[in-house]
């Protein structure tokens, strides 16, 4: 039985309630601590606006130039009986478009495509409902009743994953969550949310304390072997769609697997991390210690994500690096693949739990701002703009590419013999590699680039290079009620201050770091000052608003502000 989180509360000096608690120690990452101070060259690109054009460009029927338009219908019509819009993996891919009566379009690229959008305040469900059309998606023909990277096994065995490899059949459902998050109001979403969680628990207690499997038949919802890696690192997705179910419905049977889940994850004796879902066991072990009182390690799940000691997946992880004077650290992929080979998507997913853990979890503030900082610098050269020429394998196909999408990869040696020549980093993609046919062009990742929104929810500039604003209310889905939320780390070993703009309506500001309000009601902005090498978690909370404190939270008009204050 999971026993409630009690919490004894006290206004403001109270017994048993500190004033002023000591600042929140920092945590380390060794990897993140072997990155450089400042990336170099530092340029950090507006990813806010790179999303938006991305969406406007990708999604035109009339989009003109070779292997455009990007999107076409498919009107086989299964699991619902709607038409829906395929969007392409890779530019050129040969399996795709009017090839295989049109069905062979991934949940990957649709879904990360209308999840970033809608961040970057697109809604996706006017006009077209794109929105909508995701829930061919949901595999009922089959019986599976979840959410797969394609809308049929006709076309299974093109690519993908689809029913063989556990990552892309978990991986949609935690996508068609985030969108819920979203779109609540969409025909049918409660049903095929609901049907989603029952599946996930129902799989979560066949496997008990065993997810060492490659994938799970969720029809007959038995474990299944073949030659993929097993993957017990899929629990984080079943607890992350598990909790993300209870706290929609409320449901103590989400929360029980949820738990549960991650308890077996934790119990690994080794580094499991395949893909994905190491980062989400991150932010749902701080986030269940957080609100319900749990005592996960964090540091175990953040080491396993960053350390690229993963087994099977052999040296998944994080990217460290400066090669021939490019600075291409916190990319996310393979540490040992040729030398290291970073994936776009992975980037871009990776920072959708990791910023908003910090809110949960503000041990790794330092940690997860000097990430991120790294993260932001290094992601554009995966663009062929960013990139420069003799480090691309065809830079003579930019313009193919309408400034929106990026290579898939950045490798440290290229996979392909007749590029043997170009030094490190060097742009590249696998699509080639995927289907006979396919053109080089396909090395340009439609599927990676439409997840570009994540990083532009989440990241803005600020008055100084290098110090970034963190949102991270931005991809805390079925969160509780929150104010503004941001992170700011100073990489520099000097003190800088920021104007941090703080709106028309008085606020107070809380730092959840330091565990004390900062100012007095302000309003228009702040002068923000970072201690070298530190963070600062601001939260904006109505002037005037009445604070509660306990033992270990508090609160402002009944909205928790700092889950850790001791």
């Amino acid at each position: 039985m999971l026993k409630p989180f009690c919490l004894f509360l006290c206004i403001s000096l109270a017994v048993g309630c500190k004033e002023n608690p000591a600042p929140v120690a920092q945590h380390h990452l060794a990897r993140i601590d072997s990155m450089s101070a400042i990336p170099q060259p530092l340029q950090i690109i507006d990813w806010h606006a790179m999303a938006r054009r991305f969406d406007s460009t990708v999604y035109d029927f009339h989009a003109t130039g070779p292997y455009w338009p990007l999107v076409w219908w498919d009107s086989t019509a299964h699991n619902f009986p709607q038409p829906v819009v395929g969007l392409y993996t890779a530019l050129g891919d040969e399996r795709q478009g009017k090839h295989n009566k049109g069905m062979f379009h991934e949940a990957l690229a649709a879904m990360g495509a209308t999840l970033g959008a809608t961040l970057v305040g697109i809604d996706k469900s006017k006009g077209l409902n794109y929105a909508g059309m995701l829930k061919n998606y949901f595999n009922r023909e089959t019986g599976w009743n979840i959410m797969m990277n394609n809308t049929c096994p006709e076309v299974a065995l093109l690519g993908g994953g689809y029913g063989r490899d556990w990552w892309y059949d978990v991986y949609p459902n935690l996508l068609f969550y985030a969108i819920y998050d979203r779109y609540p109001r969409q025909p049918d979403f409660d049903t095929l949310a609901r049907r989603i969680a029952e599946k996930f628990r129902q799989a979560d207690a066949v496997l008990g304390s065993n997810y060492d499997h490659s994938f799970f038949d969720y029809a007959h919802l038995q474990p299944r072997e073949n030659n993929i890696c097993k993957q017990p690192a899929a629990a984080a997705g079943h607890a992350y769609v598990l909790y993300a179910a209870y706290k929609k419905f409320g449901d103590i049977r989400y929360l029980r697997g949820a738990v549960h889940a991650l308890q077996t994850l934790e119990k690994q004796h080794s580094n499991t991390f395949y893909e994905i879902f190491m980062p989400f066991a991150a932010y749902m072990a701080a986030r269940l210690n957080a609100e319900q009182g749990r005592h996960f390690n964090v540091q175990r799940f953040l080491e396993w994500t960053f350390n690229g000691t993963a087994q099977c997946r052999t040296g998944w992880g994080v990217l460290v690096g400066n090669w021939n004077g490019i600075d291409i650290s916190g990319i996310v992929g393979s540490t040992q693949d040729r030398g290291g080979y970073g994936f776009l998507m992975n980037t871009f997913d990776a920072a959708w739990p990791l910023v908003p853990l910090v809110r949960y979890d503000a041990s790794y503030a330092n940690a997860i701002g000097k990430w991120m900082l790294h993260a932001a610098n290094a992601a554009r050269f995966f663009y062929t703009q960013y990139m420069p020429d003799d480090h691309e394998t065809i830079p003579g196909q930019a313009a193919v590419t309408k400034g929106v999408i990026g290579y898939e990869g950045i490798i440290h040696s290229p996979s392909y013999p007749q590029y043997a020549h170009l030094k490190a980093p060097v742009a590249q993609g696998d699509g080639p590699l995927w289907a006979p046919g396919n053109p080089d062009v396909s090395q340009f990742s439609v599927y990676g680039s439409g997840h570009v929104g994540i990083f532009g929810s989440i990241i803005r500039s600020t008055t100084v290079p290098g110090i970034l604003q963190l949102n991270l209310l931005a991809t805390d889905f079925f969160r509780d009620a929150a104010y503004p939320t941001f992170l700011y780390y100073n990489p520099y070993p000097h003190a800088k201050t920021i104007q941090v703009a703080t709106g028309s309506k008085p606020v107070r500001l809380y730092n959840t770091v330091t565990h004390r309000f900062i100012t007095s009601a302000i309003q228009g902005s702040y002068a923000l000052t970072l201690p070298p090498g530190a963070a600062a978690v601001l939260v904006s909370t109505p002037a005037g608003g009445k604070v509660v404190k306990s033992p270990h939270r508090l609160w402002v008009n009944g909205v928790v502000v700092d889950y850790q204050r001791q």
